[in-house]
C-alpha cells in the first residue's frame, strides 16, 4: 500500500501566492477529485506536485511513501512513481512514442517490458480503441484532441505509476473517448492499485471515474472535503456555495513534454 500526501503546501508564481496550505492524502487504489472554479489553483497544484519549473514553494511537503518529492527533478519523481496526464498534450515532432516509452521503462529498470513493448502497445491500444496506425507516428503529431488523450492514457497504462494526476481528462473528449480513457484508469486502480487524483471543474467526468472523495479547492485552499454527494451540491448550487467573490488567478499552463516520461 502506497500513499501520496500533500501537506500544508504553499506555492506562488513571482509575487503572486497561488496555493495557501493545501492538505490531501490519497492511497493506492483510491480515486480522489479536486474540483474548483477557473483560477482556483487546480493546475498549479498538479504542476507543483510533478515539479514543473517556475513555481516557488515557501513551505509544505509532497510525500510519496514518506519520501519528500519537493526538491527532486521531475524525472526522479516520475521514476519514484508519479505521473501526469496532461490537459493539453503537445506534439513532439521527431520523437517516436516507442522510443519515449523505451527510455522511460529503461529508467525504471523494466528491461523485460522493453523487449515486449510492441505487443504491450498493441494490446493497450485495443483496450482504449486507439488506432494502431498512430503507434508509428511521432509523439502526438497530427492527432486530434481525443486521440492525444487516448495516447496519454496508453502511456499511463504502459508505465504503471503508483499515482497519476489527471488534469482535466475530459477536456476535448467526446463521450466515447472519455468512457474509454476513464474505464482504463479505473481498471488500473482495481487491478494494479493505481491511485488517481482527478483535477476538474466539471462533474461529468466523475460519472466515469467514481471518486470516493471530492475536495473543493477555492482561492488556493481546500474548503470542503466529502464524498460523491459533493458533486450533487455543485450541480445544484454551483461553486457559489463555496466561493468568495474573488478567486486566485491560476498562473499555470500546460507542460509541453508531459513531465512524466523521461528518466
Amino acid at each position: 500500500m502506497s500513499t501520496l500526501e500533500i501537506r500544508d503546501l504553499h506555492a506562488s508564481v513571482g509575487n503572486k501566492k497561488i496555493l495557501h496550505g493545501v492538505n490531501l492524502k490519497i492511497s493506492s487504489g483510491e480515486v480522489h477529485a479536486v474540483m474548483g472554479p477557473n483560477g482556483a489553483g487546480k493546475s498549479t497544484l498538479s504542476a507543483v506536485v510533478l515539479g514543473r519549473k517556475g513555481y516557488s514553494i515557501s513551505s509544505g511537503s509532497v510525500l510519496l511513501d514518506g519520501v519528500e518529492m519537493l526538491g527532486l527533478p521531475t524525472w526522479q519523481r516520475a521514476v519514484a512513481g508519479l505521473h501526469l496526464v496532461l490537459q493539453y498534450p503537445t506534439e513532439v515532432p521527431g520523437v517516436m512514442l516507442n522510443d519515449v516509452l523505451s527510455e522511460a521503462l529503461k529508467g525504471r529498470g523494466r528491461d523485460g517490458d522493453i523487449a515486449r513493448l510492441d505487443t504491450l502497445l498493441k494490446t493497450e491500444a485495443g483496450r482504449i480503441h486507439f488506432d494502431e496506425k498512430f503507434l508509428d507516428r511521432p509523439l502526438n503529431v497530427d492527432l486530434s484532441g481525443g486521440e492525444k488523450k487516448r495516447n496519454e492514457t496508453l502511456q499511463l497504462s504502459i508505465l504503471k505509476p503508483l499515482f497519476v494526476i489527471l488534469d482535466e481528462l475530459d477536456s476535448g473528449l467526446d463521450v466515447d473517448a472519455l468512457r474509454d480513457c476513464a474505464r482504463r484508469v479505473m481498471d488500473a486502480t482495481e487491478q494494479d492499485g493505481l491511485g488517481a487524483l482527478v483535477i476538474t471543474h466539471y462533474s461529468r467526468v466523475l460519472a466515469e471515474l467514481r471518486p470516493s472523495k471530492i475536495h473543493i479547492l477555492v482561492k488556493g485552499r481546500i474548503v470542503e472535503t466529502g464524498g460523491p454527494e459533493l458533486a450533487d451540491v455543485l450541480e445544484r448550487d454551483g461553486y457559489a456555495a463555496f466561493t468568495p467573490e474573488e478567486t486566485v488567478e491560476d498562473a499555470s499552463t500546460s507542460d509541453p513534454m508531459g513531465l512524466n516520461l523521461f528518466p
